[in-house]
């Protein structure tokens, strides 16, 4: 699995149970009976498998090449914030100093 795509359709045949033959770029969302809930599932699931961080708000999501362009973004975001390219980011970690620290 190397494109986004890719990447994303495997999460949804995983977690949603679809038909990989059902996951087209201009497939929406809601066609594929993922609701606003099922949504924010997915996006979870995006977090942790392209270790990025999800803004409080995320733009309006309608088909998985909006989801597709979403995650590439982010994806660019947290490389170009951690001055490293593409291919080797990592998610960020805090230090373990303040990680030990309470609230």
């Amino acid at each position: 699995m190397n494109t986004t795509f890719e990447r994303l359709s495997a999460i949804l045949v995983n977690t949603f149970k679809l038909p990989p033959e059902s996951l087209t770029p201009g497939a929406s969302l809601a066609g594929l009976n993922i609701d606003s809930l099922g949504t924010v599932e997915l996006l979870w699931q995006v977090e942790e498998a392209f270790k990025v961080a999800l803004p409080t708000r995320p733009p309006a999501l309608l088909t998985l090449a909006d989801v597709v362009r979403f995650i590439d973004a982010l994806v660019a975001a947290s490389g170009a914030a951690a001055g490293r390219p593409a291919h080797i980011r990592a998610a960020p970690q805090l230090p373990a100093a303040t990680a030990a620290r309470p609230p």
